[in-house]
């Protein structure tokens, strides 16, 4: 009888131990994927998802099934240039492209990525008001640029990169407040499945920043140079067999994809509880970052409002360090400095330079009466302007056999690669053409 009984206990305690191993196992195999994918959905992101959702209800929620591969191949392309050649995306451009085209591109993307974090840290400060209005939001902004730049410069790679990746689980906050949602599932599904598109400025300006905000250029840098630091935490050699690289790639592909379906499932859920909750309720003009939390309590309930609200937090926290990051990697490469997470300060004066500059550029941008939430959008497009002029180096330096050795792009890859890029134009394009008609 005694057996009988403890055997059903004995049993859940080996399936308990199996799931842990498992889950132990396949996060260690996560790493700068994860990251970057959570980084993704930074609070630019969830600001242009929100206004998607709210302004236009579930029309664009089959953007997040469809960018899906995209991102995913092109992230994928920006590790393997990483693992092939031992070096980061402005390192390599420098050594295949004029200089005058690296200078541009870097400069773009310090212009960008200051714009997104200045934008970032008005989200964020608005979010946390929302939950302790107590403070004022300037002692918020102030704080968490200290924080940032801080915990960047005078933390270890391996603690940094570990800090970051247990960050990625402020994401589920979305999933959570989507859990929170009673939605008609067919409405859902059709929505999710059938594009649909309507040719007006308005529309393009959206579909530019959703892609801008998802396929983004400080993703392609920072994925490439998180990479090239993994190896150097690993102690591998860049000159290593193509059997060490392509097993290198094998869980490196697992990350990356795991990673960018994580980054789009938030985009999913984003869209379509702004979209239920708000859009529905005839709340379509959405001015901060608050007002959709705040928007969201009288309708999904206050735990929908605060896991929203958390969101911005916890990401912004993840995504500042990124943008910074991925700017001082690219100008650091361009110009020939010392540059990496795993340095100390006065051995990488230049690149932490760059992140704390980057920063302080971006606070300032919340004292000149840009309006937070407009920033946050208009980040985004830009972001999606520039995006397409990447993109045409990381699918020619994929492709070619004398970079990329064994590792270069297989047919599919490069025909998405081009298509994306060539999809980028044409939307940046419309974009363009709708500002200034």
């Amino acid at each position: 009888m005694e057996n009988l009984e403890t055997k059903p206990s004995n049993t859940l305690k080996s399936l308990s131990s199996s799931f842990l191993k498992k889950g132990k196992f396949y996060w260690k195999r996560m790493g700068p994927g994860i990251v970057t994918g959570a980084a993704d959905d930074d609070p630019s992101g969830i600001a242009t998802y929100s206004q998607a959702g709210a302004q236009h209800g579930f029309k664009y929620l089959w953007l997040s099934l469809y960018t899906f591969p995209l991102v995913a191949v092109i992230q994928e392309m920006c590790a393997r240039i990483a693992i092939a050649t031992g070096r980061g995306l402005a390192g390599n451009i420098s050594l295949y492209f004029p200089k005058w085209m690296l200078y541009s591109v870097a400069g773009f993307l310090f212009v960008a990525n200051t714009f997104n974090i200045g934008a970032d840290l008005g989200a964020m400060a608005e979010a946390m008001t929302l939950l302790v209005p107590s403070i004022p939001s300037w002692v918020y902004l102030f704080s968490i640029a200290l924080i940032c730049i801080s915990f960047e410069i005078y933390s270890s790679y391996a603690v940094y990169a570990k800090y970051l990746k247990w960050l990625t689980f402020a994401l589920l906050a979305y999933i959570v407040a989507g859990l929170l949602t009673k939605f008609n599932l067919n409405e859902l599904f059709r929505a999710s499945i059938i594009p649909t598109v309507t040719f007006t400025k308005e529309s393009f300006f959206i579909i530019t920043a959703i892609l801008g905000t998802t396929i983004s250029p400080y993703l392609f840098f920072w994925q490439t140079s998180q990479e090239v630091e993994e190896e150097i935490l690993n102690g591998q050699d860049a000159n290593r067999s193509d059997l060490e690289k392509k097993l290198t790639v094998s869980a490196m592909r697992y990350d990356v994809w795991f990673g960018m379906f994580f980054s789009n499932l938030v985009m999913f859920f984003i869209i379509a509880v702004c979209a239920d909750n708000l859009f529905k309720n005839g709340i379509t003009d959405i001015n901060s970052a608050a007002q959709a939390a705040e928007a969201l309590k009288p309708i999904a309930g206050n735990f929908a409002s605060f896991f929203f609200a958390l969101g911005i937090i916890g990401t912004g926290f993840l995504a500042i360090p990124v943008l910074a990051g991925s700017s001082a990697y690219a100008l650091a490469e361009s110009f020939k400095w010392k540059e990496g997470l795993y340095l100390k300060f006065k051995e990488g004066r230049a690149f932490y330079f760059v992140i704390i500059f980057s920063v302080l550029l971006g606070l300032l941008q919340n004292f000149i009466g840009l309006h937070p939430f407009k920033a946050l959008l208009y980040s985004a497009v830009l972001n999606g302007l520039v995006a397409p002029l990447v993109l045409v180096f990381i699918v020619i330096l994929a492709s070619r056999k004398d970079v990329m050795g064994e590792l270069k792009n297989g047919k599919w890859s490069t025909l998405i690669g081009i298509f994306t890029t060539i999809l980028m134009f044409i939307v940046a394009g419309f974009t363009i053409f709708g500002m200034v008609s």
